[in-house]
């Protein structure tokens, strides 16, 4: 085999690996994305709910008093 023959087999396969790459790096950091975004829906759930606990335990106390 000649080098031609080489170099061309190299940049044929690094034409096809580097777009796939990419694109899936791509993919990685936009599913990241939705990932952290739904982290923190979860957290401010959290928050509303332990809100609402602690209103209805307070209603409660004043209820028992």
């Amino acid at each position: 085999m000649q080098w031609y023959h080489v170099v061309s087999l190299v940049l044929g396969n690094a034409a096809l690996i580097i777009p796939l790459f990419l694109w899936n790096r791509g993919e990685a950091n936009t599913d990241r994305r939705e990932i952290i975004s739904l982290m923190h829906g979860i957290q401010e759930e959290i928050k509303d709910f332990h809100g609402r606990l602690c209103a209805l335990e307070e209603k409660y106390h004043q209820i028992r008093k």
